[in-house]
């Protein structure tokens, strides 16, 4: 390969993420690429997937496939921790307690921050073809890849310093502290962080996927997860519907009941996501641990797809700002044409195109604005939102 690619998976907890990353990591190195598989949540169960014990380095498996748990603690300390005792030390010099100056210090995210960086590097350094990402639960994961946004404007504040003016500070600061370097550390870090923001949406590097079961709240989630991620500009390429149970296996009025409530949220799933691929997997009626019983998994997911390619290519939905109004594009090739009804209800947009219906997730920014107008034509939907409406109260 010419290019390494990083593959991230994401829902919501108990989805079947870690199985699926650990399946599509041992499917990848069957298919010749030189393969890592990593946990960045903070309660690992890779390890039980693969059932093999696995350390903050990797752990090679295979000929071609690695394993590793990352130790966001230690990652903290190596990537922060000279700037986290420094403005710790500023904290306290205002006033603030010694525990809360020691908290503070750490800024949000950070430990979603050098956990990417921790795999970006791996990926460059190691010279992996593909890195494999088992990511937090789907509210952390969206914090995690947000974070670049925000990091280097952040840090700059609580310095009260801009970046122009870093070159003439740094004397001052290297004489109170010499030991520490804290303007050349900062410089690295954001540094490293910008980087990582172009690895992370560059659609031919990394790929989003989610992973759904079928039930209302995974789903709700899912949509959620997808707004963000369109909104940030992170690439989705396709979503793994994962646990479906077998419509011809259910016995018991148990078993009947849930197949039904199942394959109800099926054609829900499939509408919710076009244009993405999807892939569907069974639900086992076993536990899958050990890379035996992971390649069936990921043969039997992906089948004749080479799983490590970009799936999908384009943009799942859009929005712009056109003088006061938002637009949402949203492209819907397998629509037909027809009249466009549109219900709004806090931060869910119903809409109906003929026989087709969907309800989207929208984000703060259009959740608090009327949605005005909309329209559909050339398979794509656009709908129009206005300002913010005042609210009047009674004299």
């Amino acid at each position: 390969m010419a290019e390494m690619r990083l593959i991230l998976y994401l829902g919501k907890g108990g989805v079947g993420k870690t199985t699926t990353a650990a399946a599509t990591a041992v499917r990848a190195a069957e298919l010749g690429y030189r393969t890592l598989v990593v946990s960045t949540d903070v309660a690992h169960s890779l390890a039980d997937a693969l059932d093999t014990p696995l350390g903050p380095l990797p752990t090679k498996l295979s000929e071609r496939l690695w394993g590793q748990e990352i130790n966001v603690l230690d990652e903290v300390r190596q990537h922060w921790g000279q700037l986290r005792d420094y403005f710790a030390t500023l904290l306290r010099r205002k006033g603030m307690s010694e525990v809360a100056a020691e908290e503070l210090a750490i800024i949000p995210g950070m430990e979603e921050i050098v956990s990417l960086l921790h795999i970006r590097r791996q990926a460059r350094e190691d010279n992996f073809d593909v890195v494999i990402v088992d990511a937090a639960p789907t509210g952390e994961t969206v914090r995690l890849l947000t974070m670049p946004e925000t990091f280097q404007w952040y840090a700059s504040r609580v310095m009260d310093w801009e970046p122009t003016t870093m070159k003439a500070v740094r004397p001052l600061v290297k004489a109170m502290i010499p030991a520490v370097n804290v303007i050349d550390t900062l410089k690295k870090l954001t540094e490293g962080v910008e980087e990582l923001r172009e690895t992370l949406t560059d659609p031919e590097i990394s790929s989003y996927r989610l992973v759904v079961n079928p039930e209302r709240m995974v789903l709700k989630e899912a949509q959620r997860a997808s707004t963000y991620l369109a909104l940030f500009g992170y690439p989705i390429d396709g979503v793994v519907l994962n646990r479906v149970l077998p419509a011809d296996a259910a016995e018991g009025a148990f078993m009947q009941e849930l197949t039904k409530i199942q394959q109800g949220y099926l054609q829900q799933i499939y509408d919710t996501f076009a244009p993405l691929p999807i892939w569907q997997s069974p639900h086992y009626a076993r536990d899958i641990r050990g890379v035996s019983d992971l390649s069936m998994v990921g043969n039997a997911l992906f089948k004749n797809i080479d799983p490590v390619k970009v799936q999908f290519r384009g943009k799942t939905q859009e929005i712009s700002l056109q003088g006061e109004e938002y637009v949402l594009r949203m492209p819907l090739p397998h629509v037909e044409l027809g009249k466009v009804s549109l219900v709004k209800r806090g931060d869910e947009l119903f809409v109906e195109i003929g026989n087709f219906r969907r309800d989207l997730i929208l984000p703060t920014t259009l959740a608090e604005r009327p949605a005005r107008k909309a329209q559909f034509r050339d398979g794509v939907l656009e709908v129009r939102f206005g300002p913010p409406e005042t609210e009047t109260k009674a004299d």
